[in-house]
């Protein structure tokens, strides 16, 4: 019975993955002559070579990640979901997928304004390009987010069907990471996440940081005050440039930042803030000396 299940799990990503391989090599082929001043910019070699590396150790943490939160979520399912919902009805796949995406704009909200979340997101922003390569550069280290898909096979969503439902999302999203394709029709680009809403979210502008949160509908960063359409062409990366290729320093490095913080800090709330603050969070004390250094040097 779980070999069936994992067949279900992994079916979608499995079959996308060669059109993935398709689509970077058409785009990279369109963009070979052009400049890298130029938008868009064309593949660098190694940062897509670390992205493709980076993507396919990400297909293995999501293997251990679905063998371990597999049987906790069959157990909320079996044991205290207090209804199931019917896989086979018209509306299931509908609600679902609408749930899932729900469930995945709240989960990249937190990694982007929690460190400890971030710890882990941030190795997807670490690029300064932005292709359908640039899509494959994802986490090691996925944790955060069964804690929010926990709730699904609570209000009775069978687990197998919570899995295929996030693979469709991902799916989705790739295609999202181009700037080949310019904004697109209005109704579109205001229901939905567009390539153009998902350049701004991997800007590093001022303007453009924590905003676009959606994964395939954008509509809940219309509600939620996260919006911001694109003005201009953004500045991919990291607002602190990494300044390597070292793909375990890309999935680790904030982890390692973040226990250098916390046993510097003297106080409690200190180290509870350097974990669970958003990034960039300093103690008071320490942000006035950081401005006041800051004023000095202008």
């Amino acid at each position: 019975m779980l070999s069936e299940l994992w067949e279900h799990i992994n079916n979608p990503l499995l079959y996308a993955l060669p059109f993935f391989a398709v689509f970077i090599t058409v785009e990279a082929l369109s963009l070979r002559h052009h400049d890298d001043d130029q938008t868009p910019r064309p593949y660098s070699k190694i940062d897509s070579r670390t992205s493709i590396s980076m993507g396919m150790g990400a297909l293995v943490a999501m293997l251990i990640f679905k063998a371990l939160t597999l049987l906790v979520f069959v157990i909320l399912y079996a044991e205290l979901a207090p209804w199931h919902l019917p896989t086979g009805a018209w509306w299931y796949w509908p609600v679902l997928l609408v749930v899932v995406d729900v469930a995945w704009y709240c989960n990249h909200r937190f990694s982007h304004r929690v460190r400890i979340g971030w710890a882990a997101h941030q190795a997807h922003h670490s690029s300064e390009y932005f292709n359908f390569g640039t899509a494959l550069r994802q986490k090691w280290n996925p944790w955060s987010e069964a804690i929010f898909w926990a709730p699904l096979p609570l209000l009775g969503f069978a687990p197998w069907t919570i899995y295929v439902a996030f693979a469709l999302n991902l799916i989705y999203q790739f295609f999202t990471h181009t700037e080949t394709i310019d904004k697109m029709w209005r109704p579109i680009e205001f229901v939905f996440n567009t390539p153009s809403h998902h350049r701004v979210h991997h800007g590093s502008d001022q303007i453009y940081l924590d905003r676009n949160y959606g994964g395939v509908l954008i509509i809940w960063d219309r509600m939620f005050g996260t919006f911001q359409a694109e003005l201009h062409t953004p500045t991919y990366g990291l607002t602190t440039p990494v300044g390597t290729y070292n793909i375990l320093k890309l999935q680790y490095r904030e982890y390692g930042n973040i226990i250098r913080d916390v046993r510097g800090a003297r106080r409690l709330r200190d180290r509870l803030g350097y974990i669970f603050a958003p990034p960039g969070w300093k103690p008071a004390d320490k942000a006035v000396e950081t401005a006041g250094l800051e004023k000095q040097a202008a």
